[in-house]
């Protein structure tokens, strides 16, 4: 069918023109391969700019605290949905930690409005009361002492607004504040945490570091493994 298409007789396309189809076959399929992955590219390419500009929900709020140098820093961040807490009324409130209450307090000194109502953790550890030497950002917190159990906001706070805070402890260890590692979770409303509507703290203990020697092995293997790659594509 071939022959007929290019003038030939049929059985009388010589190797030259046979050679030829063969190069023009395995040129379109290279081509076809190179559009497929250009196309590829960008599909993914378009994917991660949508995933980067779209407005993504506040996650709900939570306060890491960990050793960072010679000093303890708790850094918050996220929202807290106040439906189903109960409003009490506002206080002046400024950056401390007392663990062996289930309190703590991030940002920067100012006017908090109390709201009740939640359930949780009574501790996060022994530690005594520790007022923070700096603190920064919108002041937030939580208190589970007796009688006195309130979350705190900053004051005219909006519910589900995001909120971002930070308290630094100069010259302690984890240990010293008497806080124990782990995850601790105070949940309102529906009782589920669903929707915002809870409050977390996250306490990183001390983490083993790979040496250099380690992390310049792994390194080198994988430098070889993507040389070898490299080559294996070029042949």
């Amino acid at each position: 069918m071939l022959c007929g298409l290019l003038g030939f007789p049929s059985g009388e396309l010589g190797p030259a023109v046979i050679s030829l189809s063969s190069i023009q076959n395995r040129e379109i399929t290279v081509k076809t391969l190179i559009l497929a992955a250009i196309r590829c590219s960008l599909m993914f390419t378009a994917v991660a700019v949508t995933s980067l500009f779209s407005v993504q929900p506040a996650q709900a709020y939570t306060v890491t605290l960990q050793q960072m140098g010679s000093n303890v820093v708790a850094t918050g961040s996220g929202a807290i949905n106040l439906t189903g807490l109960t409003p009490f009324g506002l206080t002046q409130l400024s950056s401390l930690m007392e663990a062996s209450s289930g309190t703590i307090h991030t940002g920067q000194l100012g006017v908090a409005a109390g709201y009740t109502g939640f359930t949780g953790p009574t501790s996060f550890g022994s530690g005594g009361l520790f007022f923070a030497d700096a603190g920064s950002g919108d002041l937030a917190g939580i208190s589970n002492a007796p009688f006195a159990n309130f979350i705190f906001v900053p004051e005219s706070y909006v519910s589900n607004t995001a909120l971002s805070s930070s308290a630094t402890w100069n010259n302690a260890t984890l240990a010293s504040l008497g806080v124990t590692p782990g995850t601790y979770t105070w949940t309102w409303g529906t009782g589920t945490g669903i929707g915002n509507q809870f409050f977390t703290v996250q306490i990183v203990g001390p983490t083993t570091v790979p040496d250099g020697g380690s992390t310049v092995s792994l390194l080198g293997f994988a430098l070889l493994g993507l040389a070898a790659f490299r080559h294996k594509l070029s042949c």
